[in-house]
């Protein structure tokens, strides 16, 4: 049985495995698996749960901390906070361990277990395999049947639940300490006054910090999508949408603007012109200031497989390697562990600097990028004037089933006549989503032409042998 993606479990609320007893069975033998072998007779261990705005996080808040607590353990809820947040209270507080409820930049209807473990990391898969093996089996252990802790609404469909639903007290002081957290990780005083800042939340989990956090942080905050229903999280806004945040940012007169995700992990940012800075953009500004003050050890920063070629190029002038990795913000921090890297990231705006986190952090991101462009005296469409980004296409196909990609009949040689002609000068890279029915296509080269028409032929394969429609 696999239950867990790239990025936890995932799918839509209340079917397998995001029902009842499956996420409970998760929550037990997470909290069980994770027991301390020293801990004292009769105490219980810390589990932090929090999450984001949809409107099926406080039934599984509820089911979550029925469980864990069947398990033995004690449970504390922050409410409604970034993922970062959670990983944040987990090492902060001591905590066993802590479960995100959310589904990132899925659609409402979707929602997703992550699970952090007590160094504040996402766990490592062979914990998930462990849990993934005992649900399997359908060993309980004594833990939860599920009777008593289905929010009111919720017995089946979709039905609201915004009162109580039985699930622990939320914390609003957890939520400042971790605001706390972000503004202490920043130079002291004001380091953003002076800076007029636009922010979409996506209508997500930094809905109710995101003003805070740059307000006190001395800029004048802007925010947009910033009203969450229970429904609307990532509909046309935030960091999968970017039109929203550049309009706002022009139509506000800001000096840049910041898309998070439902999740808060990741941010996009444009400047005050409205052109997107992605990940890769945001790595090479954020690398640039951290090797010119001496404070980037080793010289070498982390990306993935999907980051922009013009990244090695633009960095390899101001002296700083950068090392490729896996897809995943859980292979980007695990490279950066291993290889004693602070900062690294993806493309879709998780990044990570292993000084001031252990997850991707869009608020921290973004307070970041901002203090750089203040304390330089420079906009960021100047500070990211060295990046140039090689012609790039992405596309997704819908499948319905993933066979190994070198299976698919044609796509091997599609791919070679593809590689061929562009040399050594692009690359091409074919991979399935971990959180969804998608195969990704992603094509570099120097010519936004050509790799757009290779792009069209390798989809075309795969929307023929594995397409939806």
């Amino acid at each position: 049985m696999s239950l867990f993606g790239t990025d936890g479990m995932r799918a839509v609320f209340g079917k397998p495995p995001l029902d009842r007893s499956t996420v409970q069975a998760v929550g037990y033998w997470f909290a069980r698996l994770g027991m301390p072998p020293d801990q004292p007779t009769g105490s219980r261990p810390l589990l932090i749960l929090g999450g984001d705005t949809r409107d099926s996080r406080e039934a599984i808040t509820a089911w979550l901390a029925a469980a864990a607590r069947a398990a033995g353990a004690e449970v504390r809820s922050a409410g409604i906070v970034p993922t970062p947040a959670v990983a944040f209270l987990v090492t902060e507080l001591r905590a066993m361990g802590g479960i995100v409820i959310s589904a990132s930049h899925n659609p409402y209807a979707d929602n997703g277990v992550k699970l952090i473990g007590r160094d504040g990391f996402k766990v490592d898969p062979s914990v998930e395999r462990a849990i993934e093996d005992r649900v399997a089996s359908g060993a309980h252990g004594g833990g939860p049947t599920g009777r008593g802790v289905v929010a009111r609404g919720h017995r089946s469909g979709m039905g609201g639940h915004r009162g109580g639903t039985g699930g622990p007290r939320e914390e609003a002081g957890l939520a400042d300490r971790y605001l706390d957290h972000l503004w202490t990780s920043l130079p002291g005083g004001l380091p953003l006054e002076g800076l007029r800042i636009a922010v979409d939340t996506a209508n997500g989990a930094a809905s109710p910090h995101a003003g805070r956090l740059f307000r006190s942080l001395g800029a004048d905050c802007r925010l947009t999508c910033n009203r969450p229903d229970g429904r609307n999280i990532n509909r046309d806004c935030g960091s999968t949408c970017t039109d929203r945040i550049v309009d706002f940012t022009r139509e506000t007169a800001s000096d840049l603007g910041v898309a998070l995700d439902g999740d808060a992990d990741r941010a996009i940012l444009c400047d005050h012109l409205g052109r997107i800075c992605d990940g890769d953009v945001l790595l090479y500004v954020w690398a640039s200031h951290l090797a010119a003050l001496d404070l980037l050890p080793g010289r070498r920063i982390v990306a993935t497989t999907m980051s922009n070629m013009g990244l090695e190029h633009a960095l390899a002038r101001r002296g700083v390697e950068v090392l490729r990795c896996g897809i995943g913000d859980r292979e980007v921090a695990g490279t950066m562990r291993r290889e004693r890297i602070r900062l690294g990231g993806e493309q879709s705006g998780h990044l990570l600097d292993l000084n001031l986190a252990t997850t991707g952090d869009g608020l921290l991101t973004a307070a970041a990028v901002a203090g750089i462009v203040a304390s330089s005296g420079r906009s960021l469409a100047d500070l990211a004037s060295g990046f140039r980004r090689f012609p790039q296409t992405l596309r997704s196909v819908g499948v319905r089933g993933k066979p190994p990609l070198a299976e698919v009949p044609g796509l091997s040689a599609a791919v070679g006549r593809a590689e061929r002609e562009l040399g050594s000068s692009g690359r091409v890279l074919l991979r399935y989503s971990g959180t969804e029915a998608l195969a990704r296509v992603m094509i570099e080269g120097p010519d936004q032409q050509q790799v757009e028409d290779l792009c069209n032929r390798i989809s075309e394969v795969i929307e023929a042998e594995l397409g939806t429609g």
